[in-house]
């Protein structure tokens, strides 16, 4: 072909493609346009969300439908549209969203199901959860339970806790028992069962799946893919060409030319990269349209699989060859399959391909360990001809390498049929069970002579155990021609261990459970050969049992709640299971966020320029080049801000923009406005600063203290005498425990967008913001103006959980500047990796307690020390250890108690206010010496609590008198739900049987302090608007971000108003409607806002009370109309003062909350001790909240709030680097929960006959609580692990931190593949920094608090 021209401008080609059946041609199209922004930003189709960039949340998640020629099929597949080159497109058909339903049409019924099922809160993940449960109904109308999880498995909800969706969903589903799940009626018994517990949504009211109503395949795309004469396609960028030929000889010529650039299937690898590192491949080579890479052939020694088939189809060949062939030749295919069902998500492994699979050679390849014990190999051609490669350790050179030439191109792989007496297996572990990286993975084979154990041939690969896919040379070596036995394998462990030494400094770190994953999976390996054998009678001898998975089959689920009162109007919504008032929007993709809003005419983008340095003095920042960039307009620096640079919190200053000096890796030096999001950003990477690293920063909880590095005041609380107590008490224990931090992880990154009004120096912010006001009045002392020049607006928040609330307001800060600067609306939404990088989240905490204790189990005295890693910046540090103190008692009377908290300050991005503010940290603590004491007396953890908890009338530790009734109603409640002492009988009976899995249950109390301790922070304000028509208009100081504010206040009015529900309506939250407001955080939105609410509607009923008296019978627009012409204002703001909370530090006693809300959580886990693998089996929840308001969202709020707890505890870890750079910047390093964490049985129960005196119709706050009772499978996993510390002979208390991940959980069962293991010695930096490192053992319970 003719020399291809790179440079912009040259001749292109015309891009044909359907997006929700309408034609789409584009003639310029940009190489690195990927679907994602071209539906968002050309098309305005904003219902498919940006969420993390890399395909790792499934918020954009679209379908795609092709036509295939050769079998004249049209076939349709999920994929996420962050990773889809737009180029990619040409002849598919789209379907976004907005494309299946809309309330101007029809909804769909997927749309209908997850939002009346209440499977919506914040709604940012809904569309994509929507586009993946519509393809798998498009191409299975009747799927199995089965089929809905792995298609939903790479779709992330941070809300909901998965429970709502799942029950959506499975009404789809024609399996037996299906829809019992939360009592969904079948028909003929739903009286029956309504009679038992109200429903918190009835089946039967749904539309019926009907698919005459899909979009049809355009006729247009099969006949142009039909067409004979296909032309190869080419389309230029700004800096990117991208080719597309249709002859493998074109192909060829093609890469023989260009042997350095890359071959694009599906973008799976070479997406991020381009993303997140910044890599600029000047040409690229689409090769999905060559027909030969897309072939099967059957061999007599196996079947080649072409290698442009994507992992689902490969996935989907070898299943049916599986079931063409007997069993015995099909070892190898069936490995496969389970391997290909481990990598990625059902959107990734749709467009990923079998070849590039193999050709991106990760070091932790799921497939490529598997395929190498196989002995596959590749079929490749360049201009020098084919030939032959076998996928063995000589394939594989390190990350990303092979020994193949540049210039050449897999064809096909050759899969073998496995030979009679060959056994094939392969293992994973990875950080979540599903849609993650492998830590260690591996593929064994293993032959054998016909009828004999005596070994013929092995094979063994692994990978995550060093730059590549490792062969175990010298282990196989000494197991061929040797027996297959006990002796043969313990020879062959110590070998292992031997052959793999690994370094701390490792990438990815966890060197010792690396090696010991080695074992256990050669050990596992070892049971499923046996058992072969015995299967073949080649061993008649007592077998050992394979380890069985653990189960993953969700069960039935429970949501009970109280139903309204008999004498209720059936108009008034309060206590009914109401739906989210957007949740129809969110599903249907129509509802607003602030990235969604449409572009403004010269509205301009900015992108942020951050330290990447933790610890230095700024040199120089050079614009120079940035400024030369196409499409950029201006460098905003500190020197242009016109008010102040600062934000004061607590005392301390905080720079918006840095001056003169950087204290943490992502502190934000400048910023870059440019014409789009891609120039601002490559703008942004175009700024050079030259630092002077100052020495020794500050990283670790150790560093801190040895420097008295702290942000004051250090805080203290105490009661009794501890001291005393301790000389008298029988028994002391000391302990410390760790616990993480945790990224925040909202959908929807920080987002803003501010418009200058142009008059008088007024300014319009857009804001995805938890507290307006802070917005209003930050940007307000920035810019030097009035706060009366600046309204603030959210619509809606897609998660916030307290990480929208400082951070935001000074992103706001520099956002304005620019605008202000430049005189033009300029945008600025975070990606994903520098929102984490930036905006910090949890307090990482250490905790060293010191507790005395009698030999009955009651607690006289308990000394603790919290530490926690604050950041460069003070941020709301304080206010968290306060609440921290505030809970160490959490549901226990300990006489004698003292804890003394501090905030270190260190060189880490500062950490900010998090759902749950310290106290999932305190109670933690002293769940965790609780579980101390209970092991040195070896009585069960659940008597030692109640041995210690609150009766009768009871005083806090800072004298505050309160019931603990319902506290102990929900312990009580839960153990009978849970039926806690027939499954620890159970679980102990189930551990004695099993010697590698093992089970544990635990069951803990929360009493959380609902509401600000600062009494200022309490107080609300509304404003009602009734218009004409009698529809009503409500604004009040709260921001909807998924908790159902909104909602309940709509109930609120309605009730208030005696007016239908659907009469009042919210827009948004405006601080030119209700000026000077606080937070909505601290589980007290509802309490505060609603009584706001309440006190105007109030107002307005009682001016309509002379006209309702007048005409008792007159309709409510009647009434309205009447007003008017009586000149009555329909318009009426409410207030709330909110409770006189407070409290005294110096005295140490106050009234720091108005209420309390209780609940108490059971949890049973299976264990793999082998891999630290573990699943939540059975979760009960029963929870005091009053009377609830909306039991639907708050049990949603239940579920969403445990989930998250899940995940801090067990799953999210944040990783730093030895500069102090964060590792985990995306959801491909730092794993939320998804819908495998899920419990498999996920019970709620709302505590009946419960009033609360101090909030709204006797509600009471529920957002926050149950985030701690996640800790439950925390303290189950202890409680497995201590059973198989027990095997070994180790008993007493141990130490596991927290999270509980499967490293930390694998080493502290103490297997006897982790005892004995070589470490490599010597000086290593570690690949991550531990900073929670303890203070040094030296280091005296006072000397910390003393005078410096």
């Amino acid at each position: 072909m003719a020399e291809v021209k790179t440079s912009a401008g040259a001749e292109t080609d015309t891009l044909c493609f359907f997006v929700n059946g309408k034609k789409v041609l584009e003639k310029d199209v940009d190489p690195e346009t990927t679907l994602l922004s071209f539906l968002r930003q050309k098309l305005r189709l904003t219902g498919t969300k940006y969420g993390c960039g890399g395909g790792g949340c499934g918020a954009c998640t679209v379908m795609v439908s092709r036509y295939r020629p050769a079998d004249k099929t049209i076939y349709h597949y999920s994929a996420n549209a962050c990773l889809l080159p737009l180029c990619q497109l040409h002849g598919a058909a789209v379907t976004t969203v907005e494309g299946i339903g809309s309330t101007k049409t029809r909804i769909h019924p997927v749309q209908e199901r997850i939002a009346k099922s209440h499977g919506s809160q914040c709604g940012f993940c809904t569309p994509g959860m929507v586009m993946s449960m519509y393809t798998l109904l498009r191409n299975n109308p009747q799927p199995s339970l089965e089929d809905i999880t792995q298609a939903l498995a790479g779709n992330l909800c941070r809300c909901t806790g998965y429970r709502p969706i799942i029950d959506a969903c499975r009404t789809f589903c024609q399996e037996a028992n299906c829809c019992q799940v939360n009592r969904i009626p079948n028909s003929g018994s739903e009286k029956e069962i309504k009679n038992e517990t109200p429903l918190l949504f009835d089946k039967s009211e749904f539309l019926p799946l009907d698919q005459t109503q899909d979009l049809i395949f355009p006729p247009e795309l099969i006949l142009m893919a039909e067409r004979s004469s296909l032309q190869t396609l080419i389309f230029h960028g700004e800096r990117v060409t991208w080719i597309s030929p249709v002859l493998l000889e074109e192909l060829v010529q093609l890469k023989t030319s260009n042997p350095q650039a890359p071959l694009i299937m599906g973008n799976t690898s070479i997406g991020p990269a381009v993303t997140f590192k910044g890599i600029v491949h000047p040409l690229v080579i689409s090769s999905i349209r060559v027909k030969e890479l897309f072939e099967v052939t059957e061999t007599t020694h196996g079947v080649w699989v072409g290698a442009g088939f994507t992992l689902s189809e490969v996935r989907a060949i070898l299943k049916k060859l599986c079931r063409q062939f007997p069993e015995a030749k099909t070892e190898l295919f069936r490995a496969l399959i389970q391997q290909i069902g481990n990598v990625g998500s059902q959107q990734i492994r749709n467009v990923a391909t079998l070849g590039g699979n193999i050709m991106s050679a990760y070091p932790n390849s799921d497939m490529n360990p598997v395929l190498a014990a196989g002995n596959c190999s590749v079929s490749t051609i360049c201009s020098g001809g084919q030939r032959e490669v076998p996928l063995n350790q000589e394939f594989f050179l390190t990350f990303g390498e092979t020994v193949l030439k540049p210039e050449e191109i897999v064809v096909s792989v050759l899969i073998p049929f496995s030979r009679k007496g060959e056994i094939v297996r392969a293992f994973r572990q990875a950080p979540r069970k599903e849609s993650a990286f492998a830590t260690v993975t591996t593929g064994m084979r293993v032959l054998f002579s016909e009828g004999f154990r005596v070994v013929e041939d092995v094979s063994i690969y692994f990978g995550g155990i060093g730059p590549t896919t490792a062969r175990a040379t010298k282990t196989c070596a000494a197991i061929i021609a040797r027996p297959w036995n006990d002796e043969t394998l313990r020879w062959a462990y110590d070998i292992l261990m031997k052959e793999f030494q690994l370094s701390p400094a490792i990438p990815g770190g966890k060197a010792e459970f690396r090696r010991t994953l080695t074992l256990s999976f050669l050990f596992k390996f070892h049971l499923e050969v046996l058992q072969s054998l015995g299967k073949m009678n080649v061993i008649e001898d007592t077998v050992l049992k394979k380890m069985e998975p653990l189960p993953r089959e969700i069960q039935l689920s429970q949501q009970e709640y109280q139903d309204v009162s008999e004498g209720q109007r059936d108009e008034d919504p309060v206590g009914r299971p109401i739906m989210h008032s957007s949740a129809i929007s969110q599903a249907t993709g129509e509802a607003i966020y602030c990235d969604d809003i449409p572009q403004i005419d010269g509205e301009l983008f900015l992108a942020l320029v951050t330290s990447s340095r933790a610890h230095a003095k700024i040199i120089n920042v050079d614009v120079s080049h940035a400024l030369l960039l196409p499409g950029v307009v201006d460098v905003i620096r500190a020197k242009d801000i016109p008010g102040k640079n600062t934000r004061v919190i607590s005392g301390y200053e905080e720079e918006i923009l840095a001056g003169t000096q950087v204290s943490c890796i992502g502190q934000i030096v400048c910023a870059v406005v440019a014409d789009t999001r891609a120039h601002a950003k490559r703008a942004a990477s175009a700024v050079n600063i030259i630092y002077e690293d100052l020495p020794e920063p500050i990283f670790t909880i150790e560093d801190a203290i040895r420097r008295s590095s702290y942000f004051e005041p250090k805080r203290k609380l105490e009661r009794g005498n501890v001291e005393e107590a301790f000389r008298s008490v029988e028994m002391i224990h000391e302990g410390l425990i760790r616990i993480g931090g945790q990224e925040h992880f909202y959908m929807e990154t920080q987002s803003m967008l501010v418009l200058p009004v142009g008059e008088q120096g007024e300014f319009k912010i857009h804001v995805s913001s938890q507290w307006p006001t802070s917005v209003q009045i930050a940007v307000a002392e920035t810019l030097a103006i009035p706060a009366n020049r600046i309204s603030c607006h959210v619509k809606r928040l897609g998660g916030g959980f307290g990480g929208k609330v400082v951070k935001t307001s000074i992103l706001a800060c520099i956002t304005s500047v620019a605008a202000w600067k430049t005189n033009r609306a300029v945008r600025c939404v975070l990606e994903r990796g520098e929102d984490m990088l930036i905006t910090g989240g949890r307090h990482p905490v250490l905790g060293k307690y010191k507790v005395g204790f009698q030999k009955d189990g009651k607690i006289l005295a308990a000394d603790i020390q919290i530490w926690t890693n604050a950041g460069n910046a003070v941020d709301e540090s304080i206010f968290v250890l306060e609440k921290i103190l505030l809970h160490l008692d959490n549901a226990y009377n300990i006489p004698n108690l003292r804890g003394r908290a501090t905030a270190c300050r260190t060189n880490l991005p500062s950490n900010t206010s998090f759902r749950g503010f310290g106290v999932p940290q305190a109670a933690c603590i002293i769940e965790n010496f609780i579980i101390d004491v209970g092991l040195v007396l070896q009585c069960p953890a659940d008597q030692v609590r109640e041995r210690n908890m609150y009766k009768g009338p009871s005083l806090t530790h800072y004298k505050v008198e309160f019931s603990p009734e319902n506290l102990l109603r929900c312990w009580d409640e839960c153990k009978l739900k849970s039926d806690y002492c027939g499954r620890r009988i159970a679980v102990d009976t189930f551990n004695q049987q099993n010697r590698w899995k093992k089970r544990g249950l635990s069951i803990i109390p929360i009493k959380y302090g609902i509401g600000f301790s600062d009494s200022v922070m309490n107080q609300a304000a509304a404003l009602v608007n009734i218009y004409r028509d009698g529809s009503v208009l409500v604004t009040h100081a709260g921001t909807e971000m998924g908790q159902g504010v909104h909602t309940k206040i709509q109930q609120v009015a309605s009730r208030e108003l005696h007016i239908p529900l659907s009469k009042v309506y919210i827009s948004e939250s405006n601080t030119s409607a209700v000026p000077n407001t606080f937070p909505s955080a601290a589980s007290f939105g509802t309490d505060a806002n609603g009584m706001a609410v309440k006190n105007a509607c109030q107002t307005l009923y009682q001016r309509l009370e002379p006209i309702r008296q007048k005409n008792p019978k007159g309709t409510w627009e009647s009434l309205v109309l009447a007003a008017i012409e009586m000149k009555i204002s329909l318009s009426a703001t409410g207030y709330h003062r909110g409770p006189d909370c407070y409290m005294d530090w110096d005295k140490m006693e106050g009234h720091p909350y108005p209420y309390y809300t209780y609940g108490a959580c059971c949890c049973e886990v299976e264990l793999d001790c082998l891999t630290g693998d573990y699943r939540t089996v059975t979760t009960n929840i029963v929870v005091d909240i009053g009377k609830s308001l909306n039991p639907s969202l708050d049990i949603g709020q239940i579920e969403g709030a445990f989930m998250q707890g899940l995940g801090l505890y067990t799953l999210e870890e944040l990783k730093f680097s030895p500069t102090g750079l964060l590792y985990t910047r995306g959801p491909s390093q730092y794993k939320l929960p998804a819908v495998c964490d899920m419990p498999l049985s996920f019970n709620v129960y709302l505590l009946p006959d419960s009033y609360n005196p101090h909030a709204i119709y006797s509600s009471k706050g529920i957002g926050e609580p149950v985030l701690f009772l996640g800790s439950t499978v925390f303290f189950a996993i202890k409680d497995a692990v201590a059973a198989a510390r027990k095997e070994v002979g180790l008993t007493g208390p141990f130490s596991l931190d927290s999270p509980a991940t499967p490293d930390r959980i694998c080493l502290a069962c103490a297997s006897p593949f982790t005892q004995n293991q070589e470490n490599e010695t010597g000086c290593f930096q570690p690949w991550a920094i531990d900073i929670l490192k303890a203070p040094p053992s030296n280091v005296s319970v006072d000397s910390y608090f003393s005078n410096k």
